[in-house]
């Protein structure tokens, strides 16, 4: 007898196997599996052949098992279970248990707004889920599909086919100078915005945006006099030059809280901007990382 190959085994046999030993007939074996009389009898030859076994024989009792076939059962039975147990669908994540780590995408905008609320949750609801904060990048999309990031969240225009976005918050803007500016009184007018040195953010290096778009509109232009990548140094830097400063309003309202800032609203209409969270499809389905999409909901909705 040669040695079997996994590839060369139709595993669906092993199904056909248990009925006939369960059952004892190949008619009641059939309507077991939802087979018909004819393909069960077929599917018994085979099972004859990869076995090298008559498997079931008559007597006068009715057909019985060989000695090879219930040899064979208890592992068999074993093994398609196990099979059975893996794909199943996965159980039920308990957060006060688990023992993991989330690698997150995102910018420190979020990490001010969001995390202080969800490590907070951690420790009371998941004590042993760490986080890992990654770079906001080109890359990111790509670190999803393999893995290595489990969820973006920020600004999304538009996302690869294969992923699943949620809508997390909508923002609007504030302006933000220093309490003490020597141009700035109670209101931020147009001509005072567009004259005075303004702040810029920009994550991903770009220059201009929304602010430069609607000046444009307006016959104006602005003199970015700084532009930086962090939302979290920005508001510093203002609390202690003559820089204007354009935020999220979220950012604005924390920061005026711990420097010597004052915020009022643009002197024209910039709109607002939506905060998505975004994973592959990989994800979609783990129970897991949907505990964490809720968590992130959540936080959001209390914002």
């Amino acid at each position: 007898m040669h040695p079997l190959h996994l590839a060369s085994i139709d595993l669906n046999l092993l199904v056909v196997f248990d009925a006939l030993l369960a059952e004892g007939s190949v008619t009641r074996a059939a309507a077991r599996v939802g087979l018909s009389q004819s393909a069960m009898s077929h599917a018994l030859g085979r099972l004859r052949a990869l076995i090298d076994d008559p498997i079931l024989v008559r007597t006068a009792r009715g057909m019985i098992p060989t000695p090879r076939a219930q040899e064979l059962i208890g592992p068999i039975r074993a093994a398609l279970a196990q099979i059975e147990t893996t794909v199943a669908r996965p159980a039920r994540f308990d957060a006060a248990t688990a023992r993991r780590s989330f690698a997150l995408a995102t910018v420190d905008y979020v990490e001010l707004i969001l995390l202080p609320r969800l490590v907070q949750k951690l420790f009371s609801d998941a004590p042993n889920v760490d986080l890992i904060a990654r770079p906001y990048d080109s890359e990111m999309f790509g670190s999803m599909e393999t893995g290595k990031i489990d969820l973006a969240i920020g600004l999304f225009p538009s996302v690869p086919a294969g992923f699943y976005r949620q809508r997390l918050l909508e923002e609007t803007y504030l302006c933000v100078v220093r309490r003490d500016h020597p141009v700035v009184r109670s209101k931020l007018t147009l001509r005072a915005y567009a004259s005075l040195p303004h702040a810029l953010i920009s994550p991903r290096g770009e220059g201009g945006g929304r602010v430069d778009e609607v000046l444009a509109e307006h016959g104006l232009t602005r003199r970015v006099a700084l532009q930086i990548p962090h939302f979290l140094v920005a508001p510093l830097i203002v609390a202690q030059t003559d820089l204007v400063l354009t935020v999220p309003a979220r950012i604005a309202r924390a920061f005026a809280e711990m420097e010597a800032l004052r915020i009022m609203k643009p002197p024209v209409e910039l709109g607002g901007f939506s905060l998505d969270q975004v994973w592959h499809e990989r994800q979609a389905k783990d129970p897991a990382h949907a505990w964490l999409r809720g968590l992130f909901a959540e936080i959001a909705r209390e914002c």
